[in-house]
C-alpha cells in the first residue's frame, strides 16, 4: 500500500506539472531570459586545496579530496574547524557576477562533504558553529544580491553526505585519492559498505539521515533567506522516491523557485537539465529547458596546484554556443580558504564583461538559432513585430570581406555591426544572404551582425534528437 501510494503521488506531480505550463513558463520568464549565471563552489576543502598529507589528488575536483583520499570523519572535521573565510567579500563577489554580465548566482549551500555553509539547528557541522568565523555566508550573499538585483540560488547535496551519519556515498576508490599504502584495506571496506570508508558515517540510516538531516536543511533554505530563486540537487546516490517527496513538499515554501533534474531520476525531472562540463550537440537537445555548468579551470572547488585555466576566448565563445542552442551558462569559481577568488577567474570574468558590455544584446532574452550553427560562429535570434534580429556571432572573421548565410532567405529590412552601429550591404543569392564586411573584426574573439529580415526564419532540421546526458559534479 505504501509503494502504491508513493507511486500515485509522484504521477500526480508529472500530470501536474504538464497541466501548468502557462504558470510554468511565467516562472521560468527570468530564468530563460538570463542566459548567464554565477556558479560558486565553497567550503572546508578549501583548506587543503586539492592536497592531502603532501600529496596531489590524483583525480577529480578538489571539493572531492575527503572521498578520493578517504579521509576520517574525524580528521576533515579537524580541517573544517580551521576553516576562517575572514576575506570573504559577498558584496565583491556580486559585483563582479554583475560585471560578466551574469544574472544570478548559485552557491553551495552543503556539499557531499556535509558541511553547511549556513546555520543549522539540523546539523552542528556548520560554518556559525563549527568555525572560527561564526558568520552565516548565505545571510551575507543573500543581503549582497538584494542590495544589487541578482537573483539567488542554493545548491544542496540531498542524498551523498559524508560527515553526517547515515548519508550515502558515491563508490570512489583510494587509488582515485593519493598513494596511501593502506589503500588496499580501505578499499575493501569501502566496496563491502556501500561507499562508507569511516565506520562514523554507518552510525545511521539513510532514512534517519533524510529526516533529520537533508528534510529540515532545506526547510532552513526555503525559510531563513528570503526569496530563492534556484535550487540545485546534486547525485541522487542511493534516493528513492519516498525520500524525495519529502524534499519536494518544502519547495512549496518557495512558489516561484526552478530546480534541476537531480533530485532523484527518472520520476523527478525538475524544471531544467544539466549537461556537466560539455555543451550540447544540435542532435542532443529535446527541446527541455538546460543550462551547461562548467570550470573555468580544471575543479569545482579552490585547487591551490591548477594550472589549466580555460581563455577568456573559450569562455566567451562557449557563452554564444550555448545561447545558440537556447541553453543557460553557468560557470563556477572556487574561492580559496580566505574567500578569495582566484586570480586567473577573476580575469577572465571581467574579460567576459567587457564583451559583454557591447554584445549582450545578442545573449539575454534571446531564442536558439533557427538555422543550426556554422564553421565561423553562432546564432541567436529575437522576435520583433512579426519579424525576425538574428545575431550572429563570428569567431572566425573572413579574409575576403564575404559572409554567407547559408539557406537564409528573408528579406533583410536592415543589417549592421552591433558593436558600432555601423551598416552592412547585404545580397540575397540561390544558396543563402551574404553579408559585405570590413577588413578588420571589431572583436578578435567574436564580432556581432545584428540582421532583421522580414517575417520569421524558417530554419533546417537537424534531423532526430538524442536525450542529453546531463551527469554529475565531480
Amino acid at each position: 500500500m505504501k509503494r502504491f501510494s508513493i507511486v500515485l503521488t509522484v504521477f500526480l506531480l508529472i500530470f501536474q506539472a504538464l497541466q501548468a505550463q502557462p504558470e510554468r513558463d511565467a516562472r521560468m520568464k527570468w530564468w530563460r531570459e538570463a542566459r548567464f549565471g554565477m556558479f560558486i563552489h565553497w567550503g572546508p576543502y578549501s583548506v587543503l586545496g586539492g592536497v592531502y598529507n603532501g600529496h596531489q589528488q590524483k583525480r577529480g575536483g578538489a571539493e572531492w579530496i575527503m572521498n578520493r583520499c578517504k579521509i576520517p570523519v574525524s580528521e576533515y572535521q579537524k580541517y573544517a574547524a580551521t576553516f576562517n573565510p575572514v576575506k570573504f567579500d559577498p558584496e565583491a563577489i556580486v559585483l563582479l557576477a554583475k560585471e560578466a554580465g551574469m544574472k544570478y548566482i548559485i552557491i553551495t549551500a552543503k556539499h557531499h562533504d556535509g558541511f553547511a555553509m549556513f546555520k543549522s539547528n539540523a546539523s552542528r557541522f556548520n560554518i556559525v558553529d563549527f568555525t572560527p568565523y561564526k558568520k552565516d555566508v548565505l545571510d551575507a550573499l543573500a543581503n549582497a544580491c538584494r542590495k544589487h538585483n541578482m537573483k539567488l540560488g542554493f545548491y544542496y547535496s540531498q542524498a551523498q553526505d559524508w560527515n553526517n551519519p547515515g548519508g550515502s556515498v558515491a563508490r570512489k576508490v583510494m587509488s582515485e585519492g593519493w598513494a596511501n599504502p593502506d589503500s588496499s584495506r580501505i578499499d575493501a571496506f569501502t566496496a563491502a559498505n556501500k561507499g562508507h570508508w569511516d565506520p562514523a558515517q554507518m552510525t545511521a540510516t539513510m532514512d534517519e539521515y533524510i529526516d533529520k538531516v537533508a528534510v529540515p536543511q532545506v526547510r532552513e533554505l526555503m525559510t531563513n533567506y528570503g526569496d530563492v530563486a534556484v535550487l540545485w540537487w546534486d547525485t541522487p546516490t542511493n534516493m528513492t522516491d519516498e525520500y524525495a517527496l519529502k524534499l519536494q513538499a518544502l519547495l512549496k515554501l518557495q512558489p516561484n523557485i526552478i530546480t534541476n533534474d537531480r533530485l532523484k531520476r527518472p520520476n523527478f525531472p525538475g524544471d531544467t537539465g544539466t549537461p556537466e562540463q560539455k555543451i550540447p550537440g544540435q542532435d542532443e537537445l529535446d527541446g527541455k529547458d538546460w543550462e551547461t555548468c562548467m570550470t573555468m579551470g580544471t575543479s569545482w572547488g579552490y585547487k591551490s596546484w591548477d594550472s589549466k585555466w580555460k581563455t577568456p576566448e573559450t569562455l566567451i565563445q562557449n557563452l554564444c554556443d550555448i545561447a545558440s542552442k537556447g541553453g543557460n551558462y553557468l560557470l563556477n569559481i572556487g574561492p580559496d580558504a580566505l574567500g578569495q577568488v582566484p586570480e586567473q577567474s577573476v580575469d577572465a570574468l571581467k574579460a567576459i564583461g567587457a564583451w559583454m558590455k557591447t554584445n549582450n544584446e545578442a545573449i539575454y532574452a534571446t531564442k536558439a538559432s533557427p538555422i543550426g550553427t556554422f564553421d565561423w560562429g553562432r546564432c541567436t535570434q529575437k522576435e520583433e513585430k512579426g519579424n525576425t534580429i538574428l545575431y550572429f556571432s563570428v569567431f572566425d572573421w573572413p579574409t575576403n570581406g564575404r559572409l554567407l548565410i547559408p539557406g537564409l532567405q528573408n528579406k533583410v529590412i536592415k543589417a549592421e555591426l552591433l558593436a558600432s552601429g555601423e551598416k552592412l550591404k547585404t545580397t540575397s543569392e540561390n544558396e543563402g544572404l551574404t553579408i559585405s564586411l570590413p577588413v578588420q573584426a571589431p572583436d578578435k574573439i567574436a564580432s556581432v551582425i545584428k540582421v532583421t529580415v522580414k517575417g520569421a526564419v524558417n530554419g533546417q532540421s537537424s534531423g532526430a534528437t538524442k536525450k542529453m546526458k546531463t551527469g554529475e559534479l565531480d
